[in-house]
């Protein structure tokens, strides 16, 4: 199976950085779960990126698949009543990808804010879906929040 381009560009970005990663490639994982047992790490490395609507723009939020995320702790953040997630079509439509396969960055690998919970910072390494539902890395957490530049704060229960 061909690798997706938002794998290549991942792995081009960290490669470009002098990051050091570790590739799995796995059977397709559809859950936290999944990925956790394919990639042989705690659930709680896993980085679960989500798509959420805040106003008017999507933003691209990030925390431990061992956690829940907290919308009323993003509401009180961006100083909202309402905030949703992106459906299916419009997480296509902006990324490119399908749920469960987007990566935890913004730019340069997609095009969205991104924020960062706590709950990654708790731990030597994070581990995410690259792009799609078969190929995984797994890098420092020092690392990616030094490439990645998140806004970093509490937002998972």
């Amino acid at each position: 199976m061909e690798p997706t381009n938002t794998y290549k560009k991942i792995k081009e970005y960290l490669e470009n950085n002098s990051v050091r990663f570790r590739e799995i490639h796995h059977e397709p994982t559809r859950t936290s779960e999944e990925s956790a047992i394919a990639r042989g790490e705690d659930i709680s490395i896993g980085g679960k990126a989500i798509l959420l609507k805040i106003n008017d723009s999507f933003k691209l939020f990030v925390l431990s698949a061992s956690r829940k995320l907290n919308s009323s702790k993003i509401k009180e953040y961006f100083h909202v009543k309402r905030t949703r997630f992106a459906t299916q079509e419009e997480l296509l439509k902006i990324t490119g990808l399908v749920p469960g396969s987007v990566p935890p960055f913004g730019s340069p690998i997609t095009d969205l804010e991104l924020y960062v919970d706590l709950s990654i910072t708790a731990n030597e390494r994070i581990a995410f879906n690259a792009g799609s539902l078969t190929d995984s890395i797994v890098m420092n957490v020092r690392d990616y929040l030094a490439i990645s530049s998140p806004e970093v704060f509490d937002f998972s229960g």
